[in-house]
């Protein structure tokens, strides 16, 4: 039995960083994570001209950004980073240009940028493609525009929200992701002086300003953090309290808990997960919000590999993501992938071997399976945790689970 707080969002927390862009002068952000890739975001806003203030202590970040901001963002950064390619709008609004290198970040499938492309090609800019970097300019002011996303991706929401806000007429993006870290950057904007309708829908009309002005905002707090840790209590048939989480933004997670066995309870600013049996198999079909998030996959297939019962997991976002699956089965996961889905046998136990994370969900997932393996489970690229998730190792030791970091000579 334990509690764990959760910070701001990473997936919200860095965009709103790109957000600072936006106007002169200095934005203060809180409950900032202190974790690897707000480091890299703080690199890559310095790069830009901007001055960043880390105070991990307090969990706030102050950017200062200048009259004119540099418009290039280097390869060496955006590599580390998907998320740096949400300069481009603010950039392209701000300075007129933006050369972003073509950006790297987690390995879990392709994603594509062509629908921030064509809507920003429809506000007025002119985008090509050109030595590794997409570079994006306007002769004149952005202008607004009819926008339809084939898919309610959120990036290319983000990114066309931030140049819709100095654009010239309103602007109308239909289908757009609704995920609470949408509604966590239009609160920003919308205090640094934009006008948007639709929060929270899937359709946004943004009317045009001519000048934006710093802010003071508090992140959303990190659903997908919070709903690692009820998984965990479930996993291990514990009892967490999770604090600073809203329920609300993880309602077909917790569901999903509660029909393995688990009790979920609201408490205090969070809520309360425990579990006293060994937990049922649960189905699971990844949606865009407010479906079930892909970036709880796999800490429900670790769930689903030591549950009663077998279970059918459906990722219909990124197609690489089960390359975590072959590192569960070295566990001695019942986990079977056909396309798509992933067949997952629940066995009573599983066995510690050494294992290598891909991408920051799946390095929680499989430190969740070495929670409830026999013998020492060693995962490998431990950074890729670091990189969502501040005192991982740190939280776990708390709440009961005998983890460590260890150096590993290379």
């Amino acid at each position: 039995m334990g509690e764990v707080r959760v910070t701001g969002a990473k997936n919200s927390v860095l965009k709103l960083m790109a957000a600072s862009l936006l106007a002169e002068g200095t934005t203060t952000l809180r409950e900032v994570p202190d974790i690897l890739d707000v480091e890299y975001m703080s690199e890559l806003l310095r790069r830009l001209g901007c001055e960043v203030i880390r105070d991990t202590d307090a969990g706030s970040v102050a950017i200062t950004v200048p009259g004119v901001p540099s418009h290039k963002a280097d390869y060496d950064l955006v590599r580390k980073l998907r998320a740096s390619i949400n300069v481009l709008g603010p950039l392209l609004a701000r300075c007129g240009q933006a050369d972003v290198a073509l950006p790297g970040g987690d390995n879990i499938g392709s994603r594509g940028l062509d629908m921030h492309v064509a809507g920003l090609e429809k506000l007025g800019a002119t985008v090509r493609s050109e030595h590794g970097f997409l570079i994006a300019t306007r002769s004149e002011r952005l202008r607004g525009a009819m926008v339809w996303l084939d898919f309610p991706s959120v990036g290319a929401t983000e990114n066309l929200l931030m140049a819709a806000v100095l654009a010239q007429g309103t602007t109308v993006i239909d289908n757009a992701a609704r995920e609470p870290e949408i509604v966590d950057i239009c609160a920003m904007l919308t205090s640094m002086g934009a006008r948007i309708s639709g929060v929270g829908t899937s359709t946004l009309e943004i009317e045009g300003v001519d000048l934006l002005s710093p802010t003071d905002h508090t992140t959303v707090p990190d659903r997908l953090v919070a709903g690692t840790w009820a998984v965990a209590a479930v996993m291990t048939q514990g009892d967490v309290t999770v604090g600073n989480a809203r329920m609300e933004h993880l309602e077909i997670a917790l569901d999903k808990l509660t029909l393995a066995g688990a009790i979920v309870e609201a408490a205090g600013d969070g809520f309360r997960v425990r579990c006293e049996d060994r937990p049922r198999s649960v189905d699971v079909v990844t949606l865009p919000y407010p479906g079930f998030p892909t970036d709880l996959q796999p800490q429900f297939i670790a769930l689903n590999s030591i549950a009663h019962g077998a279970a059918m997991v459906t990722e219909n976002l990124f197609e690489a993501r089960f390359r975590f699956v072959n590192e569960m089965v070295r566990l001695g996961a019942d986990v079977r992938t056909d396309g798509h889905h992933a067949m997952v046998r629940g066995k009573a136990t599983l066995s510690g071997a050494p294992v290598e994370a891909a991408d920051i969900r799946a390095g929680a997932g499989l430190v969740l399976a070495g929670l409830v393996a026999e013998g020492v489970t060693t995962v490998y690229e431990p950074h890729h945790v670091d990189r969502g998730y501040e005192g991982f190792v740190e939280d776990l030791v708390r709440l009961g689970a005998d983890v460590s970091r260890i150096a590993v000579a290379p």
